[in-house]
């Protein structure tokens, strides 16, 4: 039986509750990759999305930590991200396409885990993931307002059922989300692959985090707002 993975830490930044998720080796998507890997009983798990992605870094680091494996579908480039390059590092098998149409991506991705009976992770980890409200319950605060940058849309959804109550600001970083009753999005205002660093008191992925920090700090957020780090 593997470890049972850390509560969140909360740090205070400017009046800001933020959660540092980036400080838990593969971020945020770790927790749903765990509680998704402990619970089924395939060998090898399949995931197709960016190469910016924090999602593959979480995915490889939980397999090498479960003995399991790692299958990876990314937009082919010149260069493999960092992100890429570091889940090899984990043990993933990478597996570059082109066109890099995440469409594409998630295509091939399914065809190769029915042919090998794998398991094919869904999208962000799936629609909502218990582990990540429990994680955020498990810090007994209730925040009026919290802000996270929208991907797959999994984490403001989970964010949504811990904290009913709280004024929800996701700031879209790609594609369109699902549906989030009483959320606010905001649009990053750049492209996905388009970075941003704005000035901030900890690390921050340059194609999320960051896009919904610079929004954040646009704004006034209201006092005790947490902001939700998934990954530096």
């Amino acid at each position: 039986m593997s470890r049972p993975l850390p509560s969140p830490i909360l740090e205070t930044h400017n009046g800001i509750e933020v959660v540092r998720d980036d400080l838990l080796p593969g971020g945020t998507k770790t927790r749903i990759f765990r509680d998704l890997m402990e619970r089924s009983s395939a060998r090898e798990f399949v995931y197709a999305g960016p190469a910016f992605g924090a999602a593959q870094i979480a995915l490889a680091a939980v397999a090498y930590q479960l003995c399991r494996q790692a299958t990876l579908f990314v937009p082919w480039r010149s260069t493999k991200s960092r992100y890429t390059a570091e889940a090899e590092g984990y043990g993933a098998k990478v597996i570059e396409v082109r066109p890099g149409y995440l469409s594409v991506l998630q295509s091939r991705a399914k065809s190769y885990a029915a042919d090998r009976d794998a398991c094919l992770v869904p999208f962000g980890g799936g629609i909502e993931s218990r582990a990540i409200t429990d994680a955020a319950e498990a810090l007994s605060i209730e925040p009026p307002e919290v802000w996270c940058a929208g991907g797959s849309g999994t984490l403001a959804l989970s964010l949504r059922a811990a904290w009913p109550k709280a004024r929800l600001n996701i700031v879209k970083v790609g594609k369109d989300l699902p549906a989030i009753e009483g959320a606010t999005v905001h649009d990053a205002g750049v492209p996905f692959a388009q970075e941003t660093r704005p000035a901030a008191p900890l690390p921050l992925h340059p194609n999320y985090e960051a896009k919904a920090w610079k929004v954040m700090q646009s704004v006034t957020p209201a006092k005790g707002a947490l902001f939700w780090n998934v990954h530096g």
